[in-house]
């Protein structure tokens, strides 16, 4: 498996919100943020190529909803086919797209609406879209903390089209591509672990979106079940640091992409990997 990584546009989120609990004198050491006390964050996504797949994961949030969202401030955004077509890559010849969750910031580019006719299509029109049942029963009917993070239109076309592969559990998507299931920040979020030739990576989405996340405790003010996303990130990091994984953190503006040391009970960042 051969991954490269796309940074779709960044935008502006309140350090408060993001680091949750944490006082500002702690958190901004690691990540900084401007006078307003916002933080740049990034919009990752993946491609992955091999045993015959072209894989994304992820989209970002495209253009359709960035009035309703000027409060994010959205900046430095690049077109998502544009930047694949740039790697030799067609909108028509991905074969999967896998969206961590469908909170706007992570599959906004799924679909496209048309200038003229207004409607709406599937950006990848031959993928297969894995999402989890919570997460597409979640969106359908959201709860009030997170109604304003979800767009039906994001991705009523691909149900249309019947692009659309929903799991309920850990699933293969292909010969090393593992896609597994994490709640916490929301549920049924897909965390996508990818067996390439040096080690595994894991494209762990807002699991541990930034560096900074990755003390167990800093967990975002949007996780919409704090104490499960303390378990869950548990769960991925022991098992990174134990084994030498990678992680992608999806939001970081600084680092995209490093290992998981255990020292003296403590979770850190390892070697910075790059693709």
């Amino acid at each position: 498996m051969k991954i490269q990584l796309i940074d779709t546009g960044r935008f502006f989120a309140d350090g408060g919100a993001m680091f949750g609990a944490i006082p500002k004198t702690a958190w901004q050491r690691r990540y900084p943020c401007n006078d307003d006390n916002r933080c740049v964050m990034a919009m990752r996504s993946a491609l992955v190529t091999g045993d015959g797949r072209t894989v994304l994961i992820d989209t970002g949030a495209g253009y359709k909803q960035l009035k309703r969202l000027s409060y994010y401030g959205f900046f430095d955004l690049t077109d998502l086919a544009g930047e694949l077509s740039k790697l030799g890559v067609h909108p028509e010849q991905v074969s999967d797209v896998v969206l961590t969750h469908l909170h706007f910031d992570h599959c906004g580019y799924a679909t496209l609406r048309d200038e003229g006719s207004g409607l709406l299509a599937p950006a990848f029109p031959n993928a297969t879209h894995w999402i989890s049942r919570k997460q597409w029963d979640n969106c359908h009917n959201p709860s009030p903390v997170e109604k304003d993070s979800y767009f039906i239109e994001n991705i009523s076309a691909l149900d249309k089209a019947d692009k659309v592969k929903l799991i309920d559990q850990d699933a293969e998507l292909c010969p090393g591509i593992n896609l597994r299931l994490y709640d916490g920040h929301t549920q049924g979020q897909i965390a996508s672990y990818i067996n390439t030739p040096e080690q595994t990576v894991v494209f762990a989405g807002d699991v541990i979106p930034l560096a900074a996340s990755v003390s167990p405790e800093w967990i975002s003010a949007y996780d919409t079940f704090p104490l499960t996303s303390y378990d869950e990130k548990l769960r991925m990091l022991e098992e990174a640091a134990a084994n030498e994984q990678a992680l992608i953190y999806c939001h970081d503006a600084y680092l995209r992409c490093s290992t998981i040391r255990k020292v003296n009970g403590f979770y850190k960042t390892g070697r910075a990997i790059t693709f």
